[in-house]
């Protein structure tokens, strides 16, 4: 079979590249099993002193799981392909947040779900001007997944529930701000520092390179909306928050329409998960997450919502319930307590 990453090694310093360019580098269980295998390896190799990853691809470093493929299986009611695909990537970022060794994501262009997976939870996550990074998986159905219930909470403010809500992009500069990057290195030098990596020796070696082409983030919009942010999204519900938004700014109007329109019953859920996850360690999140991805698949949102959005692309989902007026609080709450019981 064909894989879509390439592994290379310059002298003790290992390289992934993402190479699916015509899908956006999107992880497929292949792609997954193909990372945890290279950076299992190299872990235990003690030539290797750190890990570099990018992509092939212009427009984006990865635009996240290959999700249309699980909502085939939810079709099939093929309830073991879901749960493989889901605990192997779960796995993957694990170990990223856990890899003992310097983990190097540089990102240029569009970062979404699952590849927040890749490159969040590693140590050094480089952004540009070009970086969109985003957590959109309340408008197809489901919910911020890949360990985000754990880095989401632990963002600046309140920002980790506003992206997790509304599925907003952010730029280099904001994920800077926000905590997703720790660097910022505009486009035109991404290459330099990449060759200057690969041919880092020591840790020193990759500081000193990282140090010659990390520039001052440009101003970050995310910044300054931050007390709006704080505002309407610290507490409360998703309908106190809603209905926080009474401005008539162009932000508002945006995340009004967001909270109006989005899967009702995900946003719900997702509000419950950034919550619970500020108190629980990142093994915790996965385990909450993928004991709760396995109910969500099977929800009708979720294959409405990925029809809308990936397969027919019409923009256009039929949510049940319609609105976050006609949730069910109580409902939701039971959710949480069966499937934390059981994990």
């Amino acid at each position: 079979m064909t894989s879509f990453i390439q592994t290379q090694v310059h002298g003790s310093v290992a390289e992934i590249v993402l190479d699916r360019p015509k899908a956006l580098n999107a992880l497929d269980l292949g792609m997954i099993r193909d990372m945890r295998a290279a950076l299992t390896a190299w872990r235990d190799d003690d030539a290797i002193t750190a890990v570099l990853v990018t992509s092939s691809s212009e427009r984006a470093f990865c635009a996240g799981g290959d999700i249309k493929s699980v909502r085939q299986a939810a079709l099939d009611r093929d309830t073991n392909s879901i749960h493989a695909f889901f605990s192997t990537e779960y796995a993957l970022d694990a170990l990223i947040a856990n890899y003992p060794k310097p983990y190097v994501a540089l990102v240029d262009g569009h970062a979404m779900g699952g590849g927040l997976g890749v490159s969040v939870h590693g140590s050094v996550r480089v952004v540009t001007e070009r970086a969109a990074l985003a957590m959109p998986e309340t408008a197809i159905g489901f919910f911020p997944d890949i360990g985000a219930s754990w880095f989401l909470p632990r963002l600046t403010g309140a920002t980790g529930m506003y992206l997790g809500l509304t599925g907003a992009r952010v730029s280099g500069a904001d994920a800077v701000f926000a905590g997703l990057a720790t660097h910022f290195v505009p486009s035109g030098d991404l290459e330099a520092l990449a060759t200057d990596i690969r041919g880092a020796g020591s840790r020193a070696d990759l500081d000193a390179a990282l140090a010659r082409h990390t520039a001052p983030a440009p101003e970050s919009e995310l910044e300054k909306q931050l007390p709006e942010i704080d505002r309407v999204f610290g507490s409360g519900t998703v309908t106190d928050m809603l209905a926080r938004l009474t401005a008539d700014d162009e932000w508002t109007k945006q995340t009004r329409e967001a909270l109006s329109t989005l899967a009702p019953s995900s946003l719900w859920i997702t509000a419950e998960l950034v919550r619970r996850g500020a108190d629980q360690t990142l093994e915790q999140c996965l385990e909450l997450e993928l004991a709760l991805g396995a109910e969500v698949t099977r929800n009708a949102d979720f294959i409405e919502g990925v029809r809308a959005v990936l397969v027919d692309k019409d923009r256009n989902p039929s949510w049940n319930p319609p609105s976050i007026d006609d949730i069910d609080a109580e409902a939701i709450e039971a959710l949480f307590a069966e499937i934390t019981a059981a994990v």
